[in-house]
């Protein structure tokens, strides 16, 4: 139940303000962040750490600006920024996202590999993600398409597809759809943030036809 005894609905998004930007938006765009004991700034990709929390926009460009002051005033007194904050942002995020495509796996709602992923798309496969290695062949890429409603990510490297497929490299993924998928989604947007990809407006992938 919410305030005023009205039920929560489906539509109803938990936002916060980016101490960057000074915009309001849902948290699912934002990255988390708290000032521990010894005052220094740590992120929590996993929004698990106690404390007050600091958002920030999943924008490289916004992180490194926060470095340079917001956070303190955010916090209301001096703290200590790692130099190397963004970067373990970005490699939080890789990691996380990876883990969540390896959940997927697990449990039978992904494959990889060019001939299974354009198996799906083409046999109707309710497909939440398309993903693809930001250092494959572009050509290769190009051949398989996004369906309706799915989302296309390009800012995963064939060696952590691999790591989440459990081989060397992978090239081409495809997720269904359902709570993980969802939740990849959520991920991999932020972390394209800060790859400075844009993964959804890539030529390769993009909503092509079937043939």
């Amino acid at each position: 139940m919410t305030r005023g005894g009205q039920k929560k609905t489906q539509d109803d998004v938990t936002e916060r303000k980016c101490i960057v930007t000074g915009e309001v938006q849902p948290k699912a765009g934002l990255i988390r962040f708290v000032v521990g004991p010894d005052i220094v700034v740590y992120p929590d990709i996993l929004e698990k750490l106690p404390g007050r929390g600091m958002y920030v926009t999943a924008d490289r460009g916004a992180l490194e600006k926060a470095g340079k002051g917001q956070f303190s005033r955010s916090a209301k007194q001096p703290v200590t920024v790692p130099e190397d904050l963004v970067n373990e942002v970005e490699r939080q995020l890789a990691r996380r996202t990876v883990d969540l495509i390896a959940m997927a796996r697990k449990a039978g709602r992904a494959v990889c590999g060019f001939e299974k992923v354009k198996g799906w798309l083409a046999g109707g496969e309710r497909v939440r993600v398309l993903l693809q290695a930001s250092d494959g062949s572009e050509r290769g890429k190009a051949k398989l398409w996004t369906p309706e409603g799915a989302r296309y990510f390009g800012c995963l490297t064939s060696a952590e597809l691999g790591l989440a497929f459990g081989r060397g490299s992978v090239i081409h993924g495809a997720l269904s759809t359902g709570g993980l998928g969802n939740r990849v989604v959520e991920e991999a947007t932020k972390l394209r943030g800060l790859r400075e990809i844009d993964g959804d407006d890539s030529s390769a992938g993009k909503d092509k036809e079937a043939k």
